[in-house]
């Protein structure tokens, strides 16, 4: 299909199930919150290396966090809760206890005991016996003595179901093109809710396929969608592409990231064939590993 000048192929994003969780960061300034967003979510681009994928969802202001300072929403994703239990509590711990100012917040709905991610319940015993926790409308705080003050943190968060891994690749004729294009994509999906871009600027140019050549490798690059390698029988890409930058998206629910996806569509169809794009296309695996398949031509604009 055609739209605007710009090949729109006629396939699907396959995505996986995922556990989820979102914190609330809060501090003096909105630096300060950003320092700790940013820290906390740091090498969380894939769960293939990272343990898990995460990001600011969104700055908050003082009236939306539970103590009225400025603050950003976090989100993280897992294959499964006791991983993801271990990675936020590493990174609170890590980045969100040592930055001068925070406090930490569930931001999800209580949940189950199944379900519970550990927060304060373990980062206390960092106060050595000098912690003390405050019980506030049914949830309890923790305390904890630091060298600024203290660290006010929620005792537990809880996971729910999420999804991770929906995708676009855009194809332009210049790696300027798609960098533009993909910047501009961007921008628009963290408009959306509840989704986060786990790559740096949320973008990612090493797009991988499973499988390697070489043992031990559980994904290599997507050498189908690599211009120096056009040569080559599988590859995907047509005489005028010369460039490939693929978006990956991870949302709490399959509506949410079907909404981020439309906003990628629409931005890119907007920006036309005058741009640089040429195509935009999406990355699956058959449907054989994910039961989420976000089709292209159902989420267009």
């Amino acid at each position: 299909m055609l739209l605007n000048g710009i090949h729109i192929e006629n396939t699907y994003a396959e995505a996986f199930d995922m556990k989820a969780t979102r914190l609330i960061v809060t501090a003096d300034t909105p630096a300060w919150a950003r320092h700790a967003g940013m820290a906390a979510t740091g090498f969380a681009t894939s769960v293939i290396a990272c343990g898990c994928e995460a990001g600011i969802e969104r700055e908050l202001a003082p009236e939306e966090t539970p103590d009225g300072r400025p603050g950003v929403a976090l989100l993280f994703f897992a294959t499964g809760r006791s991983v993801l239990g271990k990675q936020v509590e590493t990174r609170v711990g890590q980045c969100i206890l040592t930055c001068p100012g925070t406090a930490c917040f569930s931001g999800v709905p209580r949940g189950v005991k199944e379900d519970l991610i550990p927060l304060g319940r373990k980062l206390r015993y960092f106060g050595d016996g000098q912690q003390m926790s405050k019980l506030l409308c049914g949830r309890r705080y923790w305390r904890i003595p630091v060298m600024d003050g203290e660290f006010l943190c929620e005792e537990s968060s809880w996971s729910v179901p999420a999804v991770g891994g929906g995708n676009l690749l855009i194809l332009a004729d210049a790696r300027t093109a798609a960098l533009e294009a993909a910047e501009a994509a961007a921008d628009a999906m963290r408009a959306v809710p509840n989704v986060v871009l786990p790559f740096p600027g949320g973008v990612v140019r090493s797009g991988s396929k499973i499988g390697a050549k070489y043992k031990g490798m559980p994904a290599s690059t997507n050498d189908a969608y690599c211009p120096t390698l056009r040569g080559l029988p599988r590859s995907r890409l047509p005489a005028e592409v010369e460039s490939v930058l693929e978006i990956v998206i991870d949302g709490l629910t399959a509506a949410d990231v079907a909404a981020a996806t439309t906003a990628g569509l629409k931005c890119l169809i907007e920006r036309g064939r005058g741009s640089g794009i040429w195509g935009v296309t999406a990355g699956n695996y058959g449907g054989k590993l994910g039961r989420h398949h976000f089709h292209l031509y159902e989420l267009l604009p």
